[in-house]
């Protein structure tokens, strides 16, 4: 059940724990965390001593704060109130806000807070500061807040105050962690009571991010230092009914550091798929008896299990997915822009176009998800059409799942194309960069977006002719023409393009106009999609790109090109070419709103197209560059995808789309060198073009170059041991083509 909807994930957060104060107005017959004032040398830790905790916890990687404190100390201690007055506050909570605010500003990490109980006017100003907050009900037995209770004397304590705090959070749309603390003198049907409480709050509202189930730990010192520890079936007991409770879909959590290492395993197969919090800088400091284990030995105790640990931020990834609707703009937009498509962090650093390699992980061993990707492999690799579910599990794959799918991937490659790394020897010809068009993603159209690389341009047709001749004169076999749609623009236009090039270099491959400029040109002289690309292919046009396909699924096109073609218009383009006898490319951009389904779709729609036309040559996956998008400069955008996901495409694509495309490219411009080679071994065939004049990737912020020759292409190859082989834009050997021109 819980890996059905997580697969072999299991999360955890690193992050530094801020005991803001440790004066509490409760006083919980099981804590060590509470004091009295004349207990504490500083009744709150300082700006500077929380600054100091969360500047150590970025240093070491952490990207949560969490804030730990006591329960309205004001309301009980003269002091507190004296030590806030001091400091110029009215509350705890407003010092807490004023804090979480210093530590997200000044360090970057996201805060966390967990400050008892609070209502609708408490979140809202807490809100803009934190990424989430907490409140853990802990039971929902009135009887325990009753004389000899272990929470006698803690008004805070009580259910029904604490459910109407996790309520008010629903209200406030605030990611919520809350949870059972069992083993304090609660019954197994108290637990469930409480369990269902959480569920009905979390039905009503969506906001229950994780819920906690901890076991209770007997401390020295304490009133309930002799009671009894609830034994480790009883804790699996209470996981396994939270799961079968709360559902698939619901992240929960055990604490790993109240466990020996060797009891992880069981709290997994129970229903667990997170480990909370775990510090490489600070204690525990509600169970400072119990120290976090090492990260090394959580990785390992949870890959026995069959299972994958990867980080995760203090709002939860099924939240992280969609920042807007949980945070304030601008947490969203930090968020946003450090996940990858699950809501997870992208912790190595790699975007694609960057100059940082491309890391690749290659794990051995199995999941728990392993035998359901290899039956899936199974079927791609015998040809038949895979299910979106079936695709998304792959693009899903973790661990040593990843290298499953490549290899599979690679075999499938090596059976159908061969050891050849191929590419074609072509020029860029992007003969204008001002467009009426207002995609999101887009950093080279001038038309729509200021502040962005490179003037305006126009090139008149003297200009493309002359490229077009330079580039047969140094070898090229293709020109690849595209541009963005000019006002003044109309199908003539294009007409006009071909027979320039056509002149110029009479034997060159003219590829060119992608569905949105063949759209554009056939509407504005009132004809047909046949008839226009009739007269294009009559002209000299060999070939169209498979570019403006973006994701071929409207509701994300939706977002980042609304007034662009749709999904089936691009088909039907692509449709109608094949029909006149036009081959294409076909290409996927990804990596800024979508989501694995999404991409599960488009290849989809590609394979099914190919099934009936035939037409397609090859397909490109374009890893979304970032730095330069309009949606990225906004926050509306993630920062491309992860390397993980970079790799899985190419896989993903191969295995799909097998036996129809035998082609996948990597993009080098994209990338890099370190990522093509990757690639490589992944189940792409081809380099693409060494291109003389790449100007797209570049205007987004992409520094890999603007050309690769032979040469770099060969050595390139030869690292991915392999070797290459110049073709045609159709995939004929080029020396063929060469020695048929002398």
């Amino acid at each position: 059940m819980t890996t059905e909807s997580f697969g072999p994930v299991v999360t955890y957060s690193r992050k530094v724990f801020i005991p803001l104060t440790t004066l509490c107005r409760d006083v919980c017959h099981y804590c060590t965390f509470a004091k009295a004032p004349r207990q504490i040398r500083s009744l709150y830790l300082s700006r500077e001593e929380v600054l100091a905790i969360a500047r150590a916890g970025a240093e070491a990687g952490c990207r949560e704060a969490l804030f730990t404190l006591g329960d309205r100390p004001e309301a009980r201690y003269a002091a507190a109130r004296g030590a806030l007055a001091a400091m110029g506050y009215e509350s705890t909570l407003a010092y807490l806000g004023a804090m979480a605010k210093a530590v997200l500003d000044e360090t970057g990490l996201l805060p966390h807070l967990n400050a008892g109980l609070m209502g609708d006017a408490d979140y809202a100003a807490l809100r803009p500061v934190s990424a989430s907050m907490g409140l853990m009900l802990e039971t929902a037995s009135e009887r325990l807040s009753q004389k000899g209770g272990p929470h006698y004397g803690s008004p805070d304590k009580l259910p029904a105050r604490r459910l109407e705090a996790i309520e008010a959070a629903g209200r406030a749309r605030v990611p919520f962690t809350t949870g059972l603390l069992i083993g304090i003198g609660e019954t197994r049907a108290e637990r469930i009571e409480a369990l269902q409480a959480i569920r009905d709050s979390h039905a009503r509202h969506r906001h229950i991010q994780e819920v906690i189930i901890q076991n209770f730990r007997a401390k020295p010192g304490t009133k309930m230092a002799d009671h009894p520890e609830p034994s480790l079936d009883e804790h699996l007991w209470t996981i396994a009914v939270a799961r079968l409770i709360l559902g698939p879909d619901m992240v929960i959590q055990a604490p790993p550091n109240l466990h020996a290492p060797d009891e992880l395993a069981a709290l997994l197969r129970a229903g667990v798929n997170d480990w909370g919090g775990v510090s490489p800088v600070t204690p525990d400091h509600v169970n400072p008896e119990a120290p976090w284990p090492h990260l090394d030995l959580l990785d390992r105790a949870t890959a026995a299990a069959g299972r994958v640990l990867r980080e995760r931020l203090a709002i939860g990834p099924g939240f992280a997915r969609e920042p807007e609707a949980w945070m304030e703009p601008a947490l969203a937009k930090v968020v946003r822009r450090s996940v990858d498509a699950r809501g997870l962090p992208v912790t190595d650093g790699w975007h694609p176009g960057t100059a940082l390699p491309m890391p690749v992980e290659r794990c051995e061993g199995v999941t728990v998800r392993s035998g359901r990707i290899r039956e899936i492999l199974a079927r791609a690799l015998e040809g038949g059409r895979l299910e979106e579910g079936d695709i998304v599990r792959l693009f899903e794959a973790d661990g040593p799942d990843i290298a499953l799918v490549a290899g599979a991937a690679d075999e499938l490659r090596r059976q159908v194309v061969g050891d050849a790394v191929t590419y074609v020897v072509n020029r860029n010809i992007n003969y204008t960069n001002i467009c009426l068009y207002k995609c999101g993603f887009c950093a080279f159209s001038k038309g729509t977006a200021k502040n962005l690389r490179g003037p305006a341009y126009m090139l008149d047709l003297e200009e493309v002719g002359r490229r077009a001749a330079e580039a047969a004169d140094r070898g090229a076999t293709e020109v690849c023409l595209q541009g963005g749609i000019h006002p003044d623009y109309d199908g003539n236009t294009y007409l006009n393009v071909l027979r320039t090039v056509r002149t110029a270099a009479p034997s060159i491959h003219i590829h060119a106009f992608s569905p949105l400029e063949v759209t554009h040109g056939a509407s504005t002289l009132g004809l047909s999609l046949h008839d226009f690309l009739t007269m294009l292919k009559e002209e000299g046009l060999a070939t169209l790109p498979g570019t403006a396909a973006e994701i071929l699924d409207d509701e994300v096109r939706a977002i980042i090109c609304p007034d662009k073609v749709n999904t089936a218009e691009w088909l039907e383009v692509m449709w109608t070419a094949h029909a006149v006898g036009l081959r294409s490319t076909a290409t996927i951009m990804f990596g800024h709103v979508d989501r694995y389904a999404n991409w599960a779709r488009h290849l989809l729609a590609i394979r099914d197209l190919q099934a009936e036309t035939g037409g397609f040559t090859e397909f490109v996956p374009l890893p979304f560059v970032h730095m330069e998008a309009p949606i990225w400069r906004r926050g509306q955008a993630r920062s491309g995808p992860s390397a993980r996901e970079t790799l899985l495409m190419h896989s993903v694509a191969r295995l799909v789309l097998h036996p129809l495309i035998s082609n996948i490219q990597a993009s080098w411009v994209k990338l890099g060198e370190q990522g093509v080679i990757a690639a490589l071994q992944a189940g792409a065939n081809d380099l693409g073009g060494v291109l003389m004049d790449e100007s797209i990737t570049r205007a987004a912020g992409g520094i890999n170059g603007q050309a690769w020759d032979a040469d770099r292409m060969t050595a390139i190859a030869r690292t991915a041991g392999r070797f290459a082989t110049q073709r045609t834009t159709v995939y004929q050997p080029a020396a063929a083509l060469m020695t048929a021109a002398e």
